[in-house]
């Protein structure tokens, strides 16, 4: 069934929490045997791109990550001028945030981070209106080892943006990837990574097992995937 517009302007920010959980729970979501792209293996998977690329999905990520950004203590000052990350997970996300800002008073632009420059036209790696010296918020959808976050972060340095601000939508919790950031920060930054996740992956595995201690069941993925 469609959702009215009605249905799917969130009330408050906890609503749209607590509904983008729901959607992370039973579409993202599974238990199972997976390998992952940092060489691991692990009992469940979660793929957020099957939610944020979703319209309901994407709308709630868009206005969660957006909120949060807005809502730092203390605000960012000078304010963010654009957000971006690793193709392809964080594409959905910079985007969204992108739109949804489009009607504040401070709005953003989006940035693609390429995982190598384009061998053709102006071979640049980072796609969209980002001068240097921008300050810019780094995001991605799920954070393991934080390969891909550091890439993006490394080579928005090499662009010459300030990264003021990194975000994810669910932080593993497992395969040191907060340690990794911070690890990165202090070696180039002096100081802990201002790195925060919406979500551990364990508060989404305790609402799909809620789903399925429901009765809801789930079909599968289309095979392990990867996650960094």
């Amino acid at each position: 069934m469609p959702i009215s517009p009605q249905d799917s302007t969130p009330s408050s920010v906890d609503d749209a929490r607590n509904r983008l959980l729901q959607l992370l729970a039973r579409q993202a979501f599974r238990l199972g045997n997976f390998k992952l792209s940092s060489g691991g293996v692990s009992d469940y998977y979660i793929d957020c791109r099957l939610t944020t690329l979703s319209a309901l999905g994407g709308l709630l990520t868009a206005h969660l990550f957006l909120d949060n950004l807005m809502a730092a203590n203390p605000p960012f000052d000078p304010p963010l001028e654009a957000v971006g990350g690793m193709t392809l997970g964080a594409d959905p996300i910079a985007v969204g945030v992108a739109i949804e800002s489009a009607l504040t008073a401070a709005p953003l632009d989006a940035f693609l981070v390429r995982k190598a420059e384009k061998a053709h036209g102006t071979g640049r790696r980072i796609e969209g209106q980002v001068r240097p010296g921008a300050r810019v918020a780094i995001v991605d959808d799920v954070c393991t080892t934080a390969a891909s976050t550091i890439q993006a972060i490394e080579a928005a340095w090499e662009a010459e943006l300030d990264v003021v601000a990194v975000r994810c939508l669910v932080e593993r919790e497992e395969g040191g990837g907060r340690r990794n950031l911070d690890e990165l920060w202090h070696a180039h930054r002096g100081g802990a990574c201002p790195f925060q996740a919406l979500f551990g992956a364990q508060e989404v595995r305790a609402a799909h097992k809620e789903l399925l201690r429901q009765g809801e069941t789930f079909s599968g993925m289309g095979g392990a995937g990867a996650a960094s």
